[in-house]
């Protein structure tokens, strides 16, 4: 079913982008509202934005190449038909980050209809002096935040495509509140040591296509948070970066259940995890977590290749007195290989309170240092089938999280959902408001 639902959203894409692209009548160049290169063109893109906004045909903004500087920007829909912004220069952040005066992000897209973000363009966050805040931001928020890149809020029918994420200083992508919305032939890149830079992060979203794309970072590569559905994860590479997870989830109340999802074809490489779902013990939150699949995928020396942590609790943050209460069912692990850089490349650890259901291992084959690697699991009877490792003896807790490793975005913070973009403990984030004016919490860091 989540294939069947996968290719319908692709094709569904492609024929919105023929559509669109046969009824372009406005090309609206930066240079006609004064943007020019090595200079701000936050105001020049406000202008382009409004026209092509109010234009009655779809209209198309184009950064052409060369250098440009922008400051904190804030476009808004609905718009009155399909606008495409086409990047091909390299768009720069402020270097400082109290330049972007406490926004929460730097450039952030609200409330549109079928929006294209394409071209060969880089938007360059300029994150290296903020990360050097980030652990004195974390602990103090008079620090101020740090602002995610490119933020999608309530964005219906749209695409990126083609265009890289630089050097962010918080998140590269946040997608809260939007439905059917596809990453395709994204470059994301920052240094493995940058923290928080999750590539894409999700919440409260229906139908994200994340496909052909690299990403190589601090942090989660891709991130689920609550209410996330049907989102497809296919022919993507990553690495450096902590694996692509589902969580955390549980640490605030409200969250939404969280449905469908599909990784498939992808390769990770030297990751702290590879295929990831974590949930907070002891905490309010109370929900499900079902059609999990994970397939086809390939790791090359990954810590914790295949990880299900239900007693997630990084740098002791949470008591585990009292399980998870979050319930998960029908995950699967198939087709998994390559090498393990632990002996245990499977761990499953599940809530002794709401044990896992249909967890099944379907030729996972694992080594580390040339031995085959081992399963560890408690409170789950896994369906093991094909070449699989038995699981041994219950997993020590919070396997997932390295004494030395700060919160990672998606798992230290509440559930790594955008749609709870509350309190990060990565670092301070308000609670956003959906559109039915609900709160949650948001991802936080490891």
């Amino acid at each position: 079913m989540m294939k069947k639902l996968s290719i319908a959203i692709i094709i569904s894409f492609l024929y919105f982008l023929a559509n669109f692209s046969a009824a372009h009548s406005a090309v609206l160049d930066i240079s006609k509202f004064g943007g020019s290169p090595n200079a701000d063109i936050t105001q020049a893109f406000t202008s382009a934005w409004n026209e092509a906004c109010a234009s009655t045909s779809a209209a198309k903004i184009v950064i052409p190449s060369g250098t440009y500087k922008m400051g904190v920007l804030e476009v808004k829909g609905p718009c009155k038909a399909p606008v495409e912004v086409q990047v091909d220069g390299t768009i720069q952040a402020p270097g400082n980050n109290a330049d972007l005066k406490g926004a929460e992000q730097w450039i952030r897209f609200d409330g549109i209809d079928s929006l294209t973000i394409s071209g060969k363009g880089v938007f360059d966050g300029q994150g290296a002096a903020a990360w050097k805040d980030a652990s004195i931001a974390w602990k103090d928020k008079s620090h101020g935040r740090r602002a995610i890149s490119l933020y999608f809020a309530y964005c219906n029918n749209s695409m990126v495509t083609g265009i890289t994420s630089k050097d962010s200083k918080y998140f590269h992508f946040m997608v809260l509140g939007c439905n059917n919305i596809t990453f395709d032939a994204v470059t994301i890149t920052a240094p493995d040591e940058s923290p928080n830079t999750d590539g894409i992060h999700l919440g409260r979203s229906n139908g994200v296509t994340i496909i052909n794309t690299n990403i190589g970072t601090g942090d989660d590569c891709v991130s689920l948070g609550d209410g996330s559905k049907n989102v497809t994860v296919q022919n993507v590479n990553c690495g450096p970066g902590h694996g692509i997870s589902v969580g955390s989830l549980g640490k605030y109340p409200n969250e939404e259940n969280v449905a469908g999802f599909i990784v498939k074809n992808c390769t990770l490489t030297e990751t702290e995890n590879g295929v990831r779902i974590k949930t907070w013990p002891d905490t309010p939150g109370k929900i499900t977590v079902t059609d999990m699949h994970f397939e086809d995928i390939i790791m090359n020396n990954v810590m914790n290749p295949v990880i299900i942590d239900q007693e997630y609790c990084p740098w002791n943050q949470c008591s585990k007195k009292n399980p998870s209460k979050i319930k998960l069912s029908k995950v699967t692990f198939k087709n998994i290989k390559g090498t393990s850089g632990t002996a245990e490349g499977v761990i499953i650890i599940c809530s002794s309170g709401v044990p896992c259901d249909g967890v099944e291992l379907n030729n996972v084959d694992l080594t580390f240092n040339g031995a085959p690697a081992v399963a560890k699991c408690s409170h789950v009877n896994p369906l093991v089938t094909g070449k699989a490792p038995v699981c041994g003896a219950t997993a020590s807790a919070s396997a997932s999280a390295s004494p030395s490793a700060s919160p990672d975005s998606a798992s230290a913070s509440p559930s790594a959902s955008p749609a709870q973009e509350s309190t990060l403990e990565k670092s301070p984030s308000k609670r956003e408001k959906s559109p039915k004016k609900q709160k949650s919490a948001s991802k936080e860091e490891e």
